[in-house]
């Protein structure tokens, strides 16, 4: 059993769609409205059914008021992380501190390299994330000047600003040991896909955040894990998480409690606002009450 006793979070996921174009921000505005605490959005720039990741979250802070968004999770190869923390910062300025980093070393290296990214080989990958948590970090700070010398990323005097409205918190997307090691280190938290880390690879690979963890003498309770999940609330179905809301709290409910996750990030199959809702309001609010009263 792992429980690692942090408070739960509970947010919405949502492909950046460009058609139709209120796709997204209907969603953003029915989680904000149900009470959610995030909205998670795929970045994926090459793909051309999709807006831009950040260029869309800006446009989905002044229609909401107290949600969270975050890239669920950003391709580094073609984000800079210097670049990239300058619009965190900036996006977190202007909203009031609603914004988090979820941060991915790359996928479909193909599509990267069509729009003039590097492909990266996989330590390569595993070195470009731990530099770009130093160098965010870096950009965030209250130095007057800053310096980094990386094998991969450079910072030369750069003057940082404007200083985010909250602490950021980077989020790492990745499931390789190396990676799990490195999260474990360095980074706020993790954000696997239940896709890829299905619930019975879970405990193998918190073991692996929580060694790195205590090499770097940190608490692995210190580490927020988000799981983004994917299915549909109602009637019954054959899958994990396709079913009634009493189906899913109990599936959510034993996630928290015995395998160590604690926000979970809900990508509707169907009927994205409906089932927004439905989660929201069926399925958040009995979680909570049965992890609190199981941790009671």
């Amino acid at each position: 059993m792992a429980d690692y006793g942090r408070e739960l979070e509970f947010g919405a996921s949502v492909a950046p769609l460009a058609d139709p174009p209120d796709f997204v921000s209907q969603v953003a505005v029915a989680a904000d409205r149900s009470g959610l605490a995030l909205v998670g959005i795929q970045d994926h720039p090459y793909q051309r059914r999709f807006l831009d990741t950040w260029t869309l979250i800006s446009t989905l802070v002044p229609v909401t008021k107290q949600v969270r968004f975050f890239p669920d999770v950003a391709s580094l190869p073609l984000r800079p992380p210097a670049m990239l923390a300058k619009a965190a910062a900036s996006l977190d300025v202007l909203s009031g501190g609603r914004v988090e980093v979820g941060l991915g070393a790359g996928a479909f290296w193909e599509a990267i390299e069509a729009m003039g990214g590097p492909r990266r080989s996989p330590g390569e990958a595993v070195r470009s994330v731990e530099e770009a948590i130093k160098v965010m970090r870096l950009v965030w700070s209250e130095q007057r000047f800053v310096r980094f010398d990386g094998e991969i990323y450079t910072l030369k005097g750069l003057k940082p600003g404007p200083h985010p409205a909250h602490e950021i918190a980077i989020w790492v997307g990745a499931g390789g040991p190396r990676m799990l090691s490195l999260i474990g280190r360095l980074a706020d938290g993790w954000v696997p896909s239940m896709g890829w880390a299905t619930p019975d690879k879970l405990p193998g690979m918190h073991g692996r955040i929580d060694e790195g963890a205590a090499r770097a003498g940190r608490d692995p309770g210190e580490i927020q894990r988000v799981y983004n999940l994917s299915g549909t609330i109602g009637p019954e179905g054959d899958g994990l998480l396709e079913g009634p809301a009493s189906k899913w709290v109990e599936q959510l409910s034993r996630f928290a409690l015995e395998l160590g996750m604690d926000t979970f990030i809900y990508w509707p199959a169907e009927d994205h606002v409906r089932q927004t809702e439905l989660f929201a309001g069926e399925v958040v609010p009995a979680v909570r009450e049965a992890v609190v009263a199981e941790r009671g």
